[in-house]
């Protein structure tokens, strides 16, 4: 049985139409970046999926490994209007979202005219994010969940779609602020971007160290992926992988009666309901990517680590011990595998 339901015999084959129209052009824009991006294709797939799914992206890795020439690439071809904001301790919130200025017309009158700030943009690259103060962190918080920016007592809707696709780099921590939990939640997936395997890395400096430099095309615009999210919130989901993700989420809860003894002995605190959800979207928005009708329970296992890793926290005890989160993740997934396959 779906827990979303298609309507009439009708309505059901016009969503299976275009599913699968959806999926060629998704194909088309897979290749086209991967005109510039070689390799990464899990990197590749989870920020289209988080953006299918209309929601943001943390892109943690070691600096030179093409975290902004993807977000950039990104830009291209999905047709969306990008800025980039390169985060400094000194950056101020009015440097984001913009700020009034008095001007003085030719008739000697005065009045103030908003200046919008870069974050007015479909897709904003937020470079290095945890280098800015908290208070510059705050400012996005509004704009990344409700899509609008209030300055000066006056709310300003953001561009359709809004996207942030934020960078952060996992080592070096001197003179940053740690982003605070209330941030990292509104980020749909936490995506982290690894060293590529020899045979890739000899392509990418073969590619990209020639004479001619590939460029890439527009394969959607900014209604068109407005249409695709539609699309995926509309995907039939069965109740079993609804009942895969609930068992999932919940048992990642220390509180919870049924939580395995991992995360009763090594986690301080779990996800909440917006995890949930964000499974949801993006089991939705990887079945698509793969070509598939409807989401299934791997897919929802495939995703548990980058939805569910910047939504929990290891007790002090847990890393003490040099317990590592995502292992605990893989083990409570593992669990409720088995427990899925017996019943």
């Amino acid at each position: 049985m779906d827990t979303t339901g298609t309507g009439t015999q009708a309505d059901a084959d016009a969503l299976l139409t275009e599913i699968e129209t959806l999926g060629t052009r998704l194909g088309a824009a897979r290749a086209e970046i991967g005109t510039k991006i070689i390799g990464q294709q899990q990197v590749v797939d989870l920020t289209l999926a988080a953006m299918l799914s209309g929601g943001h992206a943390l892109l943690m890795g070691l600096p030179g490994l093409g975290k902004t020439l993807l977000v950039e690439t990104l830009s291209t071809v999905m047709g969306l209007n990008g800025n980039r904001i390169q985060f400094t301790p000194d950056l101020m919130p009015a440097d984001i979202l913009g700020s009034e200025v008095l001007e003085t017309a030719s008739d000697g009158s005065r009045a103030f005219r908003y200046i919008e700030g870069p974050i007015f943009a479909q897709l904003l690259m937020a470079d290095e994010i945890n280098r800015a103060s908290p208070r510059t962190q705050s400012a996005l918080l509004q704009a990344m969940q409700e899509r609008e920016v209030t300055v000066a007592g006056q709310t300003r809707k953001l561009p359709a779609p809004f996207h942030v696709l934020a960078t952060q780099n996992p080592i070096e921590q001197e003179g940053t602020y740690p982003l605070p939990e209330a941030q990292l939640d509104r980020f749909l997936v936490k995506i982290d971007v690894a060293y590529p395997d020899r045979a890739t890395e000899r392509e990418i400096i073969l590619a990209t160290t020639g004479a001619a430099q590939s460029a890439v095309k527009p394969v959607f615009d900014a209604e068109a992926l407005i249409a695709a999210q539609g699309v995926v919130r509309r995907m039939p989901v069965g109740d079993g992988v609804v009942d895969k993700i609930l068992d999932l989420v919940r048992a990642c809860r220390p509180g919870e009666s049924d939580a395995p003894d991992v995360v009763r002995k090594h986690v301080a605190w779990g996800p909440g309901p917006r995890a949930a959800q964000a499974l949801m979207l993006l089991a939705r928005a990887q079945a698509l990517l793969d070509g598939r009708l409807a989401p299934g329970v791997d897919d929802v296992a495939r995703l548990a680590a980058p939805v569910l890793s910047h939504r929990m926290a290891l007790s002090f005890a847990a890393r003490a011990e040099g317990i590592v989160l995502e292992d605990v993740i893989a083990e409570v997934v593992g669990q409720v595998t088995a427990i899925d396959k017996a019943a």
